[in-house]
């Protein structure tokens, strides 16, 4: 794709996801997430997001296998499409979130949403590093069960019904969900994003300098964010779970 039809994807992704929130507005919400309506739709959209770019990723490598020897300069119109729509969506999440959310709220997403923002940005204007770009991708397959529990957080389906509140006993939705969550974090996110800067930091001396500050900086940012949410999901899955057993 040349600049302009790039641009064209970014923008109609945009309105995509908009015109996606507006539906989502349509439907019915569960009772116990009434209160938090406009979280539900967030999350309900960023699935949608995670289910189309995460299996989209897989299909690019599969494909075009020879993209993986080439992260750099390799890439198909599939690859660049995906990181166009895909940046699409979080200028219009960024957006969502500014408008709706207190900032204090939402800074860390917001900060997370300007790195990506920035280096897809880059990857599909420049057409360089979207093989790397599609890598990243590979995050959202996590993604999709990260925001399936959360969704069932927010919809009163955590815990069994009728277990008591002192020592609650989650359900077996919430249960398979969890595990499933921390096991794809562990493979599609810590893993992944570990690669990546390891592959990244094998790159110094073909990289332009400003595209090592922005890579740099980018994987610094995600890899903390990533160990404080699988920290959090620890201690809330896990840690809380055992220590309401032994007691």
């Amino acid at each position: 794709m040349d600049l302009g039809s790039t641009l064209l994807v970014i923008v109609g992704s945009v309105c995509s996801f908009k015109l996606l929130n507006k539906v989502v507005r349509l439907l019915p919400t569960p009772e116990p997430a009434r209160t938090k309506a406009w979280k539900w739709r967030n999350i309900s959209i960023s699935l949608a997001h995670s289910s189309l770019t995460g299996g989209w990723a897989v299909s690019c490598f599969y494909l075009h296998p020879h993209m993986a020897e080439d992260l750099i300069s390799s890439h198909s119109l599939l690859s660049h499409s995906l990181v166009a729509v895909s940046t699409g969506y979080f200028i219009y999440d960024f957006l969502d979130m500014a408008l709706n959310q207190p900032f204090k709220q939402c800074w860390e997403l917001l900060l997370h949403h300007i790195v990506v923002i920035s280096c897809f940005g880059f990857a599909v204007t420049s057409r360089l590093y979207l093989g790397f770009a599609v890598v990243s991708l590979l995050v959202e397959i996590n993604s999709i069960f990260l925001h399936i529990r959360q969704l069932l957080v927010l919809s009163g389906q955590r815990n069994r019904p009728g277990t008591e509140i002192a020592a609650p006993c989650p359900s077996v939705t919430y249960s398979v969900t969890s595990w499933l969550n921390l096991g794809t974090f562990l493979v599609f996110r810590l893993y992944t994003v570990a690669w990546m800067a390891h592959w990244f930091a094998g790159q110094n001396e073909q990289t332009h300098r400003y595209v090592l500050m922005l890579g740099t900086t980018g994987l610094s940012v995600i890899s903390t964010m990533n160990i404080a949410i699988f920290y959090r999901l620890l201690k809330a899955d896990i840690l809380t779970n055992t220590h309401n057993k032994n007691h």
